[in-house]
């Protein structure tokens, strides 16, 4: 496969920075920007009470965010790609921790949902041109090593923010949430120091029309959307749901939080195993094995009274299952774009799970009429088509790792 010229100057930037200090910058960078986009779901059940909101409404703003973090990520991708990535990587996750500390300060729904909508953009700038330097580097060789990597930072943060916000605000209520914009703002002008500085890519290519995209999703990148819209969605509606349904089993808004930061730890941890096994085995059959496998270990997680051992036990493994997907489908999709990895990414990621968001609003509605537990098991069939996606042949070429 031709290196082409994004391909050449990510491996001059890293030969500048050196690959270690890219991709460990790049990773703090990815567990600033995930760490204060956890904010909002351990706090969902005191802003519904609050503010007067339904599980719907809930599932809508869940969705608003959500919608803002990954609609964007293609033309993200593009900007980055087009005229550097260093401003994006460091920028994204400032605009996400200043914003979304200001989520205890909104006086009302529309307020509340205009602070998730700019929080959500700063995550979109980040993750496509984040996901295309550590993925990037060094020619191609141990890309699913460096993509785990990368997908770790996130999610490693994604564990620690529930645990984090819900004692700051034990601390000093949802007034005093604004103080911890702090951290974030310091970090990032670390991050900003420590990466090198990159060149733009003049050669890049636009993100693609809604047709060209239409066009795009009848080949292999559309199986490969498909496997990442239904990942994105369980999480999405597991971040959702889960807090409301420990609130309704009498649980402490602490032991909400830990459900989240037990499931997010299990999807870091799966993004490092997912990564090495990227390199090393036959993709078909890890996607296709994640995905059977996640379906009833979410059943158990969403089946089991919130906050039972068993039930914590089963949560780690099905966060563990589901984001073990993540860099096998990134990897797979930069290999399908190779002309423009940041595009790719954002398809995969940005609209993949832009998509999985949607479905969310649909259970919330669901969740008003029959519960959110017997909504969350209602959705749980739907993983099956993801199980049936890593047969397509479409995908065949990229079933084997380049490099072993």
């Amino acid at each position: 496969m031709p290196v082409t010229s994004a391909e050449k100057t990510d491996t001059l930037l890293v030969a500048r920075g050196g690959t270690r200090r890219v991709v460990m910058a790049v990773g703090v960078a990815h567990f600033v920007n995930d760490l204060y986009s956890s904010f909002l779901s351990p706090l969902l059940p005191r802003l519904m009470d609050n503010l007067g909101m339904s599980i719907a409404l809930a599932a809508g703003l869940a969705m608003t965010w959500s919608l803002a973090g990954s609609l964007i990520q293609p033309v993200a991708g593009y900007l980055a790609d087009r005229y550097g990535r260093k401003l994006f990587v460091v920028g994204g996750p400032l605009v996400s921790g200043i914003f979304l500390s200001l989520i205890g300060l909104a006086p009302s729904v529309e307020v509340l949902a205009l602070i998730l909508i700019a929080g959500g953009m700063g995550s979109a700038a980040f993750h496509p041109p984040g996901a295309a330097m550590s993925g990037g580097a060094a020619e191609g060789k141990g890309s699913g090593l460096r993509m785990s990597l990368f997908a770790f930072g996130g999610l490693f943060g994604f564990a620690v923010g529930p645990l984090t916000v819900v004692g700051l605000v034990a601390v000093v209520g949802l007034d005093g949430m604004w103080i911890a914009m702090i951290p974030a703002i310091l970090v990032c002008g670390l991050i900003f120091k420590v990466l090198p500085a990159d060149r733009p890519h003049p050669n890049a290519v636009p993100p693609p029309a809604l047709k060209e995209v239409l066009r795009r999703l009848r080949g292999p990148i559309g199986v490969i959307f498909g496997i990442g819209a239904l990942s994105g969605f369980i999480q999405r509606l597991f971040m959702t749901l889960s807090p409301i349904i420990s609130f309704q089993d009498g649980v402490s808004e602490a032991t909400g939080a830990v459900i989240l930061s037990v499931y997010m730890g299990g999807q870091a941890a799966g993004t490092l195993v997912g990564g090495i096994l990227t390199d090393h085995m036959d993709r078909t059959l890890l996607l296709a094995g994640l995905t059977a496998l996640a379906i009833p270990a979410h059943f158990f997680t969403f089946w089991l009274p919130s906050g039972s051992a068993s039930m914590l036990l089963f949560a780690a493994v099905a966060g563990f299952l589901n984001l073990a997907l993540m860099p096998p489908v990134i990897v797979m999709a930069q290999e399908i774009m190779p002309e423009s990895k940041a595009v790719g990414s954002g398809i995969v990621m940005g609209l993949a799970w832009a998509t999985g968001s949607v479905g969310v609003i649909a259970f919330g509605f669901l969740a008003n009429a029959i519960g959110p537990r017997p909504a969350a098991l209602v959705s749980l069939p739907l993983l099956a088509i993801g199980t049936v996606l890593a047969f397509h042949p479409a995908i065949r070429l990229y079933r084997k790792p380049a490099f072993s």
